[in-house]
């Protein structure tokens, strides 16, 4: 579309939308992942059909008004991947955004082109939505401050939804300071907690490997000093590759129970990997999401117990730098695979995650994530503001 050089706003139409004359976030600009609604203006979800099959939107999502009440701009809306279910942020019918902070590589997905156009400076801030990690995983990959609040801390109402039992409001701002400062907009009041304890997620440091390790000692030496020091854990006795499948089987049945009577009816065209996991959760055992949502119970009390009130779980964003635009199948499904291990704990817990840009590994960015207890998501943006400004 025109004046779009990165390819991040969605191509039927950039539409502004002026938010209140006064506010705290008053003179800033945002943009808005194509998964919420905003009165007048299509919601396409990534997807050609939907965006056929659906009426224009009468009502404004909570998430985006509230910005918009706080004097913020909305500069357009963003594209994502299909129905928001990828990782990759290649979308096969509209593009992949452009990574501006690693050129030839993915901006990572499914929030896509919100990542892309914070990145590239289109716009201040801009929100997205996160699943399994499609705000975490593309801050890591475009260089941003990103976060997964804590699951209903901030309203999905007037939005797509994939996996309701994960799916959550995430955001994206260049410096942490201005994270902050829309948190502060969009999460409900809560007091400030006495993180204590900084707990080094052994095994997700692990799969992520020894050059991405290094990368992150200055940053993970800053916390420590800040600290005093840290304890090494291990997330999952069992090993975050079993806690992963878990995950994909609960999120595999709840897109079915959110999607499955639209694809039925409308036999859409997805794109590679979109259509695979869908055709997938069609014929999914629901005694094996009966199984998972036993084995998550056990996972979450794992997680808080690990935490308590004054834990702070520090681990990698991803486990490494943004792949190439473009690779092989089955290069992405393994880095998929590599990443969805990392990412889980939060979302099976329900716990707020942000992402850092605390490094560059071969040029290019590299987040560190703080994983904090459920409702320290104000307390979490402060301290990634005081570490990171």
């Amino acid at each position: 579309m025109p004046n779009d050089p990165l390819n991040a706003f969605v191509p039927y139409g950039r539409t502004e939308v002026a938010g209140a004359a006064s506010g705290p976030l008053a003179g800033l600009r945002f943009a808005v992942k194509d998964l919420f609604h905003i009165a007048g203006l299509p919601t396409g979800a990534g997807n050609p059909d939907w965006l056929r099959t659906h009426e224009v939107p009468r009502e404004t999502a909570p998430a985006v008004q509230r910005l918009l009440d706080a004097g913020a701009r909305v500069a357009g809306k963003t594209l994502t991947d299909e129905l928001a279910w990828s990782l990759a942020g290649e979308n096969a019918h509209y593009g992949t955004p452009e990574n501006p902070q690693a050129p030839g590589r993915i901006p990572g997905g499914s929030s896509s082109g919100s990542a892309a156009a914070v990145a590239g400076g289109a716009v201040d801030f801009a929100i997205g939505t996160d699943t399994g990690g499609s705000v975490r995983l593309p801050a890591s990959y475009c260089g941003l401050c990103g976060i997964r609040p804590t699951h209903g801390a901030v309203p999905l109402d007037g939005s797509v939804p994939l996996a309701p039992s994960f799916d959550t409001v995430g955001w994206f701002a260049r410096e942490a300071a201005l994270l902050r400062r829309v948190g502060a907009v969009l999460l409900p009041p809560a007091p400030d907690l006495a993180f204590r304890r900084l707990l080094v997620a052994e095994d997700a440091f692990a799969i992520a490997g020894e050059a991405v390790r290094a990368a992150l000692a200055p940053a993970l030496g800053r916390l420590c000093e800040r600290f005093g020091g840290a304890e090494t854990v291990t997330l999952a006795p069992e090993g975050l590759d079993q806690w992963r499948p878990v995950f994909q089987t609960l999120q595999a049945a709840e897109a079915w129970e959110a999607h499955g009577a639209w694809i039925t009816a409308m036999k859409p065209a997805f794109g590679p990997g979109v259509r695979d996991r869908f055709a997938a959760a069609a014929t999914l055992d629901p005694a094996l999401a009966r199984a998972a949502a036993e084995t998550r119970e056990g996972i979450r009390r794992r997680m808080d117990a690990l935490l308590g009130t004054d834990g702070l779980i520090v681990l990698p964003s991803a486990p490494g730098i943004a792949p190439l635009r473009g690779s092989s199948g089955a290069a992405v499904d393994a880095e998929r695979a590599r990443a969805l291990a990392i990412l889980c704990p939060a979302g099976l817990a329900g716990l707020p995650q942000i992402s850092i840009p605390a490094a560059r590994l071969d040029g290019c960015p590299l987040g560190l994530s703080l994983v904090g207890p459920r409702g320290s998501d104000s307390t979490l943006l402060t301290i990634a503001e005081d570490l990171f400004p």
